[in-house]
């Protein structure tokens, strides 16, 4: 609770409750599992005063289900304070729930890179994708993002079109 303070004071309604977070309150951090910690850490970053947040693979410990909320919650935080949030993650499905615009990072690891964009999330995730050589498209009755086996009908299509990532 004492950690948590200025966020329950400013974001209840923000952060405490979309990041379900009110029954944790009473216990210690050191008896929180990674998941319970991760929003816990996310609750308490976006609480700062701050014009930029910087969020390192915030879906980590996170199930799919909290991790769908978790975007929702960001993307609301942002419209409400205004605010501007990096995001780095590997999560292909929470990026594309979550992002309005993408950096692109190329290179070798290690060795050199370089940081392209901000581009929108076709142009942004066509260029990403392209280079993974993977195709996503959404599926039929879900409309969630399913990525296409590589050399499928679909994938095949997709490749000769320059379209990796479903419009």
């Amino acid at each position: 609770m004492n950690y948590l303070k200025d966020a329950i004071a400013k974001f209840t309604h923000h952060l405490i409750e979309p990041l379900n977070i009110k029954q944790l309150l009473t216990r210690q951090l050191n008896q929180l599992s990674g998941g319970e910690m991760q929003r816990v850490a996310i609750a308490h970053a976006l609480s700062q005063d701050a014009q930029l947040f910087l969020l390192d693979e915030p879906s980590a410990y996170l199930d799919v289900e909290q991790r769908l909320m978790l975007s929702k919650m960001l993307k609301d935080f942002v419209e409400h304070y205004n605010a501007t949030i990096l995001v780095v993650d590997h999560d292909l499905l929470f990026l594309d729930y979550l992002s309005n615009r993408l950096l692109v990072f190329a290179g070798e690891p290690a060795v050199h890179g370089e940081v392209k964009g901000p581009f929108g999330m076709e142009e942004g995730m066509n260029m990403f994708l392209e280079d993974l050589g993977i195709t996503f498209r959404r599926d039929k009755d879900s409309g969630r993002p399913r990525a296409n086996k590589v050399g499928s009908v679909l994938d095949r299509q997709q490749k000769s079109e320059g379209k990796y990532y479903y419009v």
